[in-house]
């Protein structure tokens, strides 16, 4: 079972920082450089749990938009994903937020459809990968 844990950067920074080096650096080949963007300790981070072993992350920046978004490989179509994203969709409108945006990789757009997301505007390339703007008003 997953469970999902609504966090400060500072306090778990290890966990998420090692599965967005496993899924974004190791196996998509994005530069290490681009990862570290300055914004995490800005951010609410939802870590994943499955027996206690953190296996997916993303990110809810204070402008709502949602990022970095990653399941470790072994732990993908368990609804990790989903959860995260549910939560911080959940966050966002707890706050007051009207609307949630991102950036997709084009081949996960329609995981994010499912949630209500539309997209919007033209792919473009984002660290080497095809992307397109979705957004979901609240």
């Amino acid at each position: 079972m997953v469970s999902v844990e609504l966090t400060g950067f500072s306090r778990h920074q290890e966990a998420i920082l090692s599965i967005r080096f496993d899924v974004f650096v190791k196996e998509q080949g994005v530069d290490p450089s681009l990862e570290i963007d300055g914004q995490d300790p800005d951010c609410l981070h939802a870590i994943a749990y499955i027996d206690g072993k953190a296996v997916g992350t993303g990110r809810l920046l204070p402008d709502g938009h949602i990022g970095r978004m990653a399941v470790l490989p072994d732990y993908r179509s368990r609804g990790i994903g989903s959860a995260v994203l549910r939560d911080l969709i959940k966050a966002a409108g707890d706050r007051g937020d009207r609307q949630v945006i991102l950036a997709s990789q084009v081949h996960a757009a329609p995981f994010y459809e499912r949630f209500g997301f539309q997209t919007h505007g033209d792919p473009f390339i984002e660290a080497g990968i095809e992307h397109i703007h979705m957004q979901l008003q609240l």
